[in-house]
């Protein structure tokens, strides 16, 4: 067993458990009292009980009043109730009942609520090895008095030494199981904080957990608003600025535009409403959550076209099945692409999507020419392009090109499963 002082302290007595000791030094005086009296009606030591009444309360208030302080001071007490037991027992005052119990109660409080255990120990031993020399000498002088009172003496296991040897026996027993039982409630003390403050832990874990949920939620909707909102509304801005445009020279190309600003209009309120359906269903209710594939990107190709950014599609290697989460970021990612390029590459941007199956990874590129100069305050499709692509395991590179306009490649791994 180490002795050594533990990292952790156990709590301090609470007022209700300081208000027990009272109770149970006052319980203790009261018997110690009518013990004291009993014994000596009994003549317990015979004709040698010689001490009066006063001395027998004296002796029971000394014994009991510092169980009141058991758990405030344990090893005073402990030390106080063994020594007023020991001359007690040694002024042949008729009570040792109650004197048991107190020097029991004493070295328990002492195991089981001294947080330096080194000390603990050192008291303990010192107080047993007291007591146990003390019985060696007073057994030494009733074997060595000159009387023929009492127990027989006669041969080596005489009655007097079979008295003896039950009264060590006892001993042990009586201080051996104080102090394992003071050794036990003092870790089970421990062990009962220690839970206390991982529950707490965990509770504060937990809280913490479901603030970041919420805020892992916001980000998403947030991602996904941005992108169904932006690339939407992006478009029919440049249908409706066309419109404007012609509208006085050429009505039926205006009407053209307008009817591209009313289709669009109607595609993004399709497409919000089908992720506020998916917001309000739990997943195992919704297998069909994702509103877009990769087949989908001939007409998001298309729509970039009808809309003012020139654009192709190759795709190059052999198609695999992919998780639906993965072709939903990688559609996003290229939609996101081609509307920064309709919105900074400028009136004669061209753009240029491919999609390669390699042997372990799927590579998305989208190249746009004209202007490859940042907007002076960044938005947030980059940040939502980098989330996509962490969400898929994959990784991202976004930046102008060194022969001008502007580059964006997104590498999604096979096979891989990333955790939100």
């Amino acid at each position: 067993m180490s002795v050594s002082s533990p990292a952790r302290r156990r709590r301090p007595p609470s007022a209700s458990e300081l208000r027990g000791d009272v109770w149970l030094a006052a319980g203790l005086l009261l018997g110690a009292i009518l013990s004291a009296a009993l014994g000596s009606v009994a003549g317990v030591y015979g004709s040698d009980t010689q001490q009066g009444l006063q001395w027998s309360l004296l002796y029971s208030v000394a014994l009991t009043a510092p169980l009141a302080v058991r758990r405030r001071f344990p090893e005073l007490v402990g030390v106080a109730v063994s020594v007023v037991f020991f001359v007690g027992v040694s002024a042949r005052i008729p009570e040792f009942y109650v004197g048991n119990i107190a020097v029991f109660i004493g070295m328990y409080t002492i195991g089981a609520w001294v947080d330096d255990r080194r000390r603990a120990l050192y008291v303990r031993v010192a107080i047993i090895l007291g007591m146990f020399v003390w019985l060696l000498v007073t057994t030494f002088q009733s074997a060595t008095a000159p009387t023929d009172e009492g127990l027989s003496r006669e041969g080596l296991f005489s009655p007097f030494v079979a008295f003896m040897l039950i009264q060590f026996l006892v001993n042990a027993a009586f201080f051996g199981g104080a102090y394992y039982m003071g050794d036990r409630a003092y870790a089970s003390a421990i062990e009962r904080a220690t839970l206390e403050d991982r529950t707490r832990e965990l509770e504060a874990e937990r809280e913490v957990t479901a603030a970041q949920a919420v805020a892992l939620d916001r980000v998403r909707i947030a991602r996904e608003l941005h992108d169904v909102v932006a690339h939407h509304v992006s478009a029919m801005g440049v249908q409706a600025g066309a419109a404007r445009a012609v509208m006085d020279r050429d009505p039926d190309a205006a009407r053209s535009a307008l009817a591209g600003v009313e289709h669009s209009a109607r595609v993004a309120l399709d497409e919000l409403r089908h992720l506020l359906e998916t917001l309000r269903t739990s997943p195992a209710e919704a297998p069909d959550a994702s509103t877009v594939r990769l087949s989908d990107l001939s007409a998001l190709v298309a729509h970039a076209t009808e809309n003012g950014l020139p654009t192709t599609l190759s795709v190059i290697g052999e198609e695999r099945p992919l998780p639906d989460v993965a072709q939903v970021n990688i559609y996003r990612v290229a939609q996101e692409a081609l509307t920064n390029a309709r919105r900074h590459g400028g009136p004669d941007a061209e753009a240029d999507v491919r999609l390669r199956y390699g042997a372990d990874a799927v590579e998305l590129e989208v190249v746009n020419t004209g202007r490859s100069a940042p907007p002076a305050r960044p938005g947030l499709g980059i940040v939502g392009m980098r989330e996509r692509a962490a969400a898929s395991g994959g990784t991202l590179e976004a930046g102008p090109r060194a022969r001008g306009g502007y580059l964006v490649r997104l590498r999604v791994p096979l096979g891989e499963r990333v955790g939100a």
